[in-house]
């Protein structure tokens, strides 16, 4: 029988995206809060529920993306594959499972309101010294 392994999720961001270099690759991870709010029949009253995932993109162009214009507390639909991964750190074997989004295997789109021309434009932020720079 074939299985399916699809994530799809909208949240907001529980911090900025951060990207790094991983062998030959580039990495921006991220986390995301998404909240469920009800109210009990029992007692009348508004409660809610968070749950957080870890997001990895793999991605050049949607962490790129992601770099650019998300910023903790932006809203945004994120797709992709459930994955786990382990290491080991003092004789103690750890596990974190993550959304991952790899090249032709995910999406991430905004959700966050467009700003209006009279707005200030969002500063494109520094991703590290050019290797051009001294």
């Amino acid at each position: 029988m074939a299985s399916l392994n699809r994530v799809s999720l909208i949240g907001n961001l529980g911090k900025d995206p951060e990207a790094k270099t991983v062998g030959d690759g580039k990495l921006v991870t991220f986390s995301m809060a998404m909240t469920d709010a009800w109210t009990s029949p029992a007692t009348g009253e508004r409660q809610e529920r968070t749950e957080w995932a870890n997001i990895a993109i793999w991605n050049a162009a949607l962490g790129e993306v992601a770099m650019d214009f998300l910023r903790k507390g932006s809203r945004a639909f994120v797709e992709g594959r459930l994955e786990t991964r382990s290491w080991e750190k003092d004789g103690q074997k750890h596990y974190a499972t993550e959304v991952v989004i790899r090249p032709y295997n995910g999406q991430l789109i905004l959700l966050d309101k467009a700003e209006r021309p009279t707005e200030q434009p969002r500063q494109r932020r520094d991703r590290g010294a050019s290797p051009h720079e001294g």
